[in-house]
C-alpha cells in the first residue's frame, strides 16, 4: 500500500528536500502553501519534482483551513514544516512567529484529534530551545529559550508532547540543529556569507557585514536531516530526538573557510556591524546525536565543511 504524506510548508528548503526523499521512497506527496497563486516553488522546480506533488492553499493559523485539507487528503504522515524559520526575524515579527509556530502546531493536533484519523505527525523543534551551553546537550537537557522564535518552538514542543501523552496521538518532535542546502533562503546568514564571498571575488562587492562572529553552531546537511525526520516517524512508539552532526564551529570559522574557497582573506573584507547583533544571542550550542544513532542508525555523512563545499559548488554553477 502506497503511503500518503502531507508536507505543510512544502515550498521551503526542508519541504522541497523532504518531498524528493519521499517520492524516491514511493510516497504520494501532498503539500500546502499559504498562497498557492503567488508562491514560486523554486525548490521543487530546481529538484525537478514540481509536477510530481499535489499542492493546496492552506492557512496554518486558521483551524478550519487546516482541518479541511487534512480531512481531504487523509494522510498517513504529516510533516509540519510551515512555521516561521528565522530567529532574527522573530524579533521583528513576534506575533507572526507565534501564530505560525504555536497556533499552527495546535491546529494540526486538534484536527487529528477531532477527525480521529490514524496519522503520524512530525513537529520540527529547534536547538535554539536550549538557550546554549558549553556542555554537550541531549534530549534530557532542560530548555531555556531566549528569543521569540525559541519560545514559540518550545511551546510547540510541549504541545506535541502533551497531545501524545493525553490523547495517544502518534507525534514526535525532532530537535533540529542548523541545517543548510543550496535551497536555503538568501536572508539566512550562511547564504549571505557564500553569496558575498562570490561577489567580492568577482569585484562586485568589497565587504561583508555581520554581527557576532564568535557564536558557535552545529551546521548540518539538510538533505540528511529530512531523512532523519522520516526515520523518526517510522518508530512504533513516538519519541523526541535531536538531529545534529554533533560538531559545532564558530561563525568566524564558517566565514574563513568560505572565503578561502575563493582564495580570499576574510579579514580584508569583514565588517562587524552592531545592527546585525540580536538583543539576546546564544553563544554556543553543542549537541549529541547519540539517541538517533543508537535507535535509528542515523548518522550524518557530511560535516559543516562538506556543506560549505556544496553551497559554493551550487552557487558557482
Amino acid at each position: 500500500m502506497i503511503k500518503k504524506a502531507l508536507i505543510i510548508g512544502i515550498s521551503g528548503q526542508d519541504g522541497s528536500l523532504l518531498s524528493k526523499y519521499l517520492l524516491d521512497n514511493n510516497y504520494e506527496v501532498y503539500g500546502t502553501s499559504r498562497d498557492y497563486e503567488i508562491t514560486n516553488f523554486n525548490g521543487l522546480k530546481k529538484l525537478g519534482i514540481f509536477n510530481d506533488v499535489k499542492i493546496y492553499s492552506m492557512v496554518l493559523n486558521d483551524f478550519r483551513s487546516v482541518l479541511k485539507i487534512i480531512n481531504m487528503v487523509k494522510p498517513d504522515e504529516i510533516y509540519n514544516l510551515g512555521g516561521q524559520t528565522s530567529v532574527g526575524y522573530s524579533y521583528l515579527q513576534p506575533f507572526e512567529t507565534f501564530e505560525s509556530i504555536v497556533n499552527g502546531c495546535l491546529n494540526i493536533l486538534e484536527s487529528i484529534k477531532y477527525l480521529d484519523v490514524d496519522c503520524k505527525i512530525f513537529n520540527p523543534s529547534s536547538s535554539e530551545c536550549y538557550g546554549g551551553s558549553n556542555t554537550v546537550l541531549n534530549e534530557k537537557s532542560p530548555f531555556n529559550p531566549i528569543s521569540p522564535y525559541a519560545i514559540a518552538k518550545t511551546s510547540a514542543y510541549w504541545l506535541t508532547s502533551n497531545y501524545r501523552d493525553t490523547y495517544g496521538i502518534h507525534t514526535c518532535s525532532g530537535i533540529l540543529s542548523n541545517h543548510e542546502s543550496f535551497l536555503r533562503n538568501k536572508r539566512f546568514v550562511t547564504m549571505k556569507i557564500v553569496n558575498s564571498a562570490k561577489k567580492i571575488s568577482q569585484g562586485l562587492e568589497k565587504t561583508l557585514e555581520l554581527g557576532d562572529i564568535t557564536i558557535k553552531r552545529d551546521w548540518g546537511c539538510a538533505e540528511e536531516y529530512v531523512r532523519g525526520m522520516h526515520l523518526m516517524l517510522q518508530q512504533e512508539k513516538p519519541e523526541d530526538m535531536i538531529i545534529s552532526t554533533g560538531v559545532s564551529i564558530s561563525l568566524e570559522e564558517f566565514v574563513d573557510y568560505t572565503f578561502k574557497k575563493y582564495e580570499l582573506n576574510y579579514r580584508d573584507h569583514l565588517v562587524i556591524n552592531d545592527e546585525f547583533k540580536r538583543p539576546n544571542e546564544i553563544n554556543t550550542i553543542k549537541l549529541s546525536n547519540d539517541t538517533l544513532y543508537s535507535k535509528l542508525k542515523w548518522k550524518p555523512k557530511k560535516n559543516v565543511y562538506n556543506v560549505i563545499d556544496n553551497l559554493v559548488d551550487k552557487i558557482n554553477e
